[in-house]
């Protein structure tokens, strides 16, 4: 216990310098902006603000790109409860209620009750996260190649079974991950793979290229497609503090929704998106009258809400004691630390404490300042939400060219986002997740790294997989998994889950 409140004085030692507080208020403040804003999510952000954070320490530069993560679910609420556009796809459940309240003038207390829970459910996290970090780092060390390898086997099956729409399509994207994983050079052989001749292929595709291509362009394009109509709520926001009633129909929901948040946060493969609708479902069945559930209930807005916030932070757990990315932004995030030449694992809580102690105490200081961020400036980020989407795209466009460039100086890159944009729009269109393919693409090398690593020490013989007991085990859980989502009954479930 000594050494737990030790570690996490040296995190709060770190989160707190100068420096970090200017990149964790400039990461929340961010991350609100473009969650408010529909149309610019997450990922694209951090895919367009990688290169900035070449010039920054690695600790500042993640401290950073989280705030940004976690910023744009708070500001991903706003816009739902407001204008009834989600600004991320997790806030669609909040949507229901919130913008309902905010129809009867309550919005005030929709806001409120969602930046209070929210902070409650980050503190919970942020202590969720710092408990099991040490537990978890100790059995990831005891982890060989073999291990590592079934266990992204195991998290590319839970990114399919997880993923919306048909579970052929996403299988189709995470494999086409996987190969543009291997063009470039052969680092074992030296050998040319896939590269077409191309001098520019040698080293292979940049992964904040395919990043802001998939994500950036491709959003932009989906959006120019089709014309949003903004309700912005015209009744006055009223009082933002939630009296004693609305705590008490809401304090309950917003416990278990923390705690489903929580858990569903920690699964490969997209668990967070879960949280907000399983918290929703749940509450709805519990009611005493769930006929009040889509108009204005403030339960449809707390117990997801909380979910929403505690999966989005939880979900830092298999990425920084595993190194396994278990969502877009997380991948976005191994790109960011590898640039920085740390690999994300289990070392770097043994070799880099200060990086590690200080993101997760730099979570509770960003939670703290989003709930000041987000109260007082309600009525400016209600206006932002009247600018036309017309007159922001160039600006976005803009940037993502000059930040692509930015990296290698290539212009092929720039053309590289054109396409791989193009690409990610016509793949949306056809019902295919992006999302798998870029966890398929970041999963990609490191498999093929600890596959090769276990076969050479193994000479050659697949057995070693089935020989170690716990490659055995997670094999045998990704098999079940797989056998279970296609079976004819659950998957039409799944299919009207996702509906739902």
């Amino acid at each position: 216990m000594g050494d737990f409140f030790s570690n996490l004085s040296l995190g709060f030692g770190v989160a707190l310098s100068l420096q970090n507080l200017g990149l964790a208020f400039l990461g929340c403040l961010v991350g609100t902006l473009i969650g408010v804003l529909p149309g610019v999510g997450p990922i694209a952000t951090i895919a367009m603000l990688l290169p900035i954070t070449f010039g920054l320490d690695p600790t500042g530069a993640l401290i950073m790109l989280a705030g940004i993560y976690y910023g744009a679910q708070y500001g991903g609420s706003t816009t739902a409860i407001l204008v009834n556009i989600p600004g991320e796809a997790t806030s669609v459940v909040t949507a229901l209620d919130g913008h309902e309240m905010a129809k009867q003038g309550r919005a005030g207390v929709a806001l409120g009750i969602a930046a209070i829970g929210s902070f409650f459910a980050g503190t919970v996290a942020t202590l969720v996260i710092a408990a099991l970090g040490a537990p978890l780092t100790g059995l990831a060390l005891v982890f060989g190649p073999t291990e590592y390898f079934s266990l992204m086997v195991m998290g590319l099956v839970f990114a399919v079974v997880l993923a919306r729409g048909s579970i052929l399509k996403a299988i189709a994207m995470i494999l086409v991950g996987v190969l543009l994983s291997t063009v470039g050079t052969d680092l074992e052989t030296g050998e040319e793979r896939m590269t077409f001749g191309l001098p520019f292929l040698s080293d292979g595709i940049d992964f904040a290229v395919l990043a802001m291509g998939i994500f950036g362009i491709a959003e932009i394009m989906r959006n120019l497609d089709h014309t949003e109509h903004r309700d912005v709520v015209r009744q006055a926001i009223g009082r933002l503090l939630p009296n004693r009633d609305d705590f008490r129909q809401s304090y309950k929901p917003v416990l278990r929704g923390t705690i489903l948040g929580a858990i569903l946060g920690i699964l490969p493969g997209n668990g967070a998106v879960l949280g907000p609708f399983a918290s929703y479902t749940l509450e709805k069945k519990i009611a005493k009258d769930p006929r009040r559930f889509g108009r204005g209930a403030i339960e449809g807005v707390a117990g997801p809400e909380r979910a929403h916030k505690a999966g989005a932070q939880t979900s830092f757990i298999p990425l920084l004691t595993l190194g396994i990315p278990p969502n877009a932004v997380m991948a976005l995030m191994v790109g960011a630390m590898t640039i920085h030449g740390i690999i994300p694992g289990p070392q770097v809580m043994t070799k880099n404490p200060t990086l590690f102690w200080g993101m997760i105490a730099s979570m509770w200081v960003g939670n703290l300042m989003l709930l000041v961020i987000n109260l007082p400036m309600v009525g400016m980020w209600v206006r932002l939400l009247k600018v036309p989407y017309r007159l922001m795209f160039p600006a976005i466009l803009m940037f993502c060219a000059i930040g692509i460039y930015s990296i290698n100086s290539l212009p092929t890159d720039v053309m590289f986002i054109g396409l791989f944009g193009f690409v990610g729009y016509v793949l949306i269109k056809f019902g295919f997740e992006p999302a798998p393919m870029l966890l398929g693409f970041v999963l990609g090398k490191l498999m093929e790294e600890n596959l090769r690593r276990a076969l050479i020490i193994s000479r050659g013989s697949l057995e070693t997989f089935i020989n170690h007991p716990i490659s055995a085990g997670l094999l045998a859980v990704a098999a079940v998994l797989l056998v279970i989502a296609l079976l004819p009954s659950i998957r039409k479930g799944r299919d009207e889950v996702f509906t739902e």
